[in-house]
């Protein structure tokens, strides 16, 4: 992998909710499974802005495309396409895929698919894969929180990470990302542990990054976060620094 394949804003990461395009589903449909790779690779990409349950099985088939470019299409259509029986394929991607792009993907999608068993391998994809997919593995752990889909054990274990990356990693926008699943969490922590040892771990690092993070996007994104934990005692704290 290169850490040239670091380019966070790509139009397929944020798919908004929109009209799907006036395609011929069952064209598409079909096209995914045609010997020819542009075909499969322009199907695919289709159904990154179609809904259509029906293509989640060959799209599946797809993940394990020679062609990479057939592999990126897949994974972004999958998060467009969540369903249960697509996690276990995308973490087994991660495992053995290591273009920098289809990575990307397969972490967008499993942050879409808000799955449990999701989070180990996000975890591990956090503390060691180029930045663009950590930027997605940071935000995606936040997603799973968002859904509420995260058991009472691993939260301690989430928030320990996501405090080191906002602590550590290099690049602002994989810390400012970690900010905002803090945020997330933090909300949980209180009503999830009574330990309130990770809980002060979490705010204590939110803490230190709004008033010393090198980044000052990064620093508003800690304050946000602290902001949604809606607790008076940190705000005034965050006030006087």
């Amino acid at each position: 992998m290169q850490e040239d394949a670091f380019s966070p804003l790509e139009p397929l990461d944020e798919l908004p909710p929109h009209s799907p395009p006036e395609v011929d589903v069952e064209l598409m449909l079909q096209q995914l499974q045609d010997p020819d790779p542009y075909l499969r690779m322009q199907a695919a990409r289709a159904f990154c802005e179609i809904e259509e349950p029906r293509a989640v099985k060959p799209l599946l088939a797809l993940v394990r495309d020679p062609c990479p470019l057939v592999r990126v299409g897949a994974a972004y259509a999958l998060g467009r396409n969540p369903d249960p029986a697509e996690v276990e394929v995308l973490i087994e991607g991660l495992r053995w895929d290591w273009n920098g792009y289809v990575r990307k993907g397969l972490v967008w999608a499993l942050g879409n698919a808000k799955d449990p068993r999701a989070y180990p391998v996000l975890l591990e994809v956090l503390a060691g894969d180029i930045a663009a997919v950590r930027l997605w593995a940071a935000s995606a752990l936040g997603q799973l929180a968002q859904a509420q889909v995260l058991p009472g054990p691993a939260l301690d274990e989430v928030v320990a990470a996501l405090c080191r990356g906002l602590a550590q990693d290099p690049i602002a926008a994989v810390r400012g990302n970690c900010a905002w699943s803090l945020g997330i969490l933090g909300q949980q922590v209180k009503l999830a542990l009574e330990d309130p040892i990770v809980y002060t771990m979490l705010t204590r690092q939110l803490l230190t990054s709004a008033s010393r993070d090198p980044d000052w996007g990064v620093r508003d994104d800690a304050r946000l976060a602290l902001q949604k934990l809606a607790d008076p005692d940190l705000l005034e704290h965050d006030s006087s620094q």
